[in-house]
């Protein structure tokens, strides 16, 4: 649909949505809510959604179900197992099992969200027990405190040491790689720092080094001398320079802008005045995420046909939205492969800038691996799958058996409603015309229902608005 040029009125942008004729509560913003702040939903979670209300709604994403402690206990084992082999194959598979089946969505999404933002790349680190480490402390801290995280991320964390090269930094011969990001990337943006701070910087985060894989620091090392970093000076280390980070105009800003394109809007180019209630939010609150978090999820902006799928899925958004919609219990080893070739090789960023996302997610050869993907996870044909996403089994779960009552069960579950009307009605002819004679000759009935309900299925996840989030 066309831009809409209208500037969006700050004060009404974050105030509590609260449904009216105007903007119902209903099965479209169900999808919505779920497909921003998890891997979408079931048909049932759908129905529970509109039945539930957005205030009790946005209440159970932001808290999680119940059976969270219970589920981190059963995959820590594995954790531990993948973390022992070094197994980067099942690092990523776990990761995925985790955001398809974990009570806490949300929580998963916005993990995702700090993974792209802190981009570390096990390609480099080479080491899976650095990365599940780094993977906890972003998860810990995904709707917590942004300083906390950061303070843990710039002087804790054993996976960052080893991709920006801060391992053997040493005074007299400082490393500025993570001193630089620190501030290009993860608190202040380009344009807010200059390269003295960088060079500045990097004395500070002198000494810090692996024995083996015990993070220690070298006091020798370190360059105690005084420092001026973004305009203050003194002896600083690590901790202080996070500090003056966090201290400057320019953090919220940059930390804003990042979560309005994750959780809002891509075609949105948001205005300073539309994002300044958001920073003085974010800055009073101490860098709490969750509570910024919180507040857009529950605003009139994000409910608003404003932000209505206007992002692309990226390659989980895509993949995991099929197998929760289709109900479906797979390996994710053959998924993460999968994923790999649509652009989106988790705990594998292509550089420290992360994914792109948005257009870049999409060409003309991720677009053909997506509907090959759609194609494998509906046919029950693929030996990779198998039977595990069988759209005929979902239909005849509903009691919708037919293929008319499948495609408006497929409908409700991957477009809620907003699948065009003349999509649906080339969907809706599509069985009429498939002759008998293309199917094999042993085939009952009930094959033939069954392969053309899961053709029609495949149909309905190749349309061009599944491609938006």
């Amino acid at each position: 649909m066309p831009l809409d040029p209208t500037p969006i009125d700050p004060r009404w942008a974050w105030e509590p949505y609260r449904p009216s004729d105007a903007a119902p509560w209903n099965l479209r913003r169900v999808g919505h809510l779920h497909r921003r702040a998890g891997f979408g939903a079931t048909y049932a979670e759908l129905q529970e959604g509109v039945r539930l209300g957005p205030t009790a709604l946005v209440d159970r994403l932001l808290n999680g179900g119940p059976g969270q402690d219970e589920f981190d206990r059963d995959l820590a084992p594995l954790a531990a197992s993948i973390a022992g082999a070094n197994n980067a194959a099942q690092l990523r598979a776990w990761w995925l099992h985790r955001m398809l089946y974990t009570p806490h969505p949300l929580r998963e999404k916005m993990t995702l969200f700090w993974h792209n933002h802190f981009a570390t790349s096990n390609a480099k680190v080479q080491n899976a027990a650095f990365m599940l480490a780094q993977y906890e402390l972003m998860r810990k801290y995904a709707l917590g405190g942004f300083g906390a995280m950061l303070l843990e991320m710039s002087t804790r964390d054993r996976a960052m040491l080893v991709w920006l090269d801060g391992k053997g930094s040493a005074k007299g011969n400082p490393n500025e790689n993570y001193a630089r990001e620190l501030m290009e990337l993860f608190s202040l943006g380009i344009g807010h720092y200059t390269e003295k701070d960088v060079r500045e910087a990097a004395r500070a985060f002198t000494g810090h080094d692996l024995r083996g894989a015990e993070l220690v620091f070298n006091e020798n090392n370190h360059d105690a001398g005084t420092k001026t970093i973004l305009g203050k000076s003194g002896t600083f280390r690590a901790g202080d320079v996070v500090g003056i980070c966090l201290e400057q105009k320019a953090c919220p800003r940059f930390l804003v802008t990042k979560l309005f394109k994750f959780l809002v809007s891509e075609t949105i180019a948001p205005s300073e005045e539309l994002l300044a209630p958001l920073c003085e939010q974010l800055r009073k609150s101490d860098y709490d995420f969750g509570a910024l978090v919180a507040t857009v999820l529950r605003s009139n902006l994000f409910f608003s046909e404003r932000a209505y799928r206007t992002k692309i899925k990226s390659p989980v958004e895509f993949a995991l939205g099929i197998v929760r919609g289709l109900e479906g219990r797979i390996g994710t080893t053959v998924l993460a492969d999968a994923l790999e070739l649509l652009g989106q090789n988790v705990f594998n960023p292509p550089s420290v800038k992360g994914w792109d996302g948005g257009p870049t997610w999409l060409n003309g050869q991720t677009l053909l691996y997506r509907q090959n993907l759609a194609l494998a996870l509906t046919s029950t044909e693929d030996p990779r799958f198998g039977r595990r996403t069988d759209p005929a089994a979902l239909a005849k779960k509903h009691g919708r058996p037919t293929q008319e009552q499948a495609l408006a069960l497929f409908a409700d579950v991957f477009y809620q409603g907003d699948l065009p009307a003349a999509s649906r009605e080339r969907l809706a002819v599509y069985a009429q015309k498939e002759k008998a004679d293309t199917l094999p000759v042993y085939w009952t009935a009930e094959d033939a229902a069954n392969h053309r309900v899961r053709a029609l299925c495949h149909l309905v996840l190749t349309q061009p608005e599944f491609q938006l989030n």
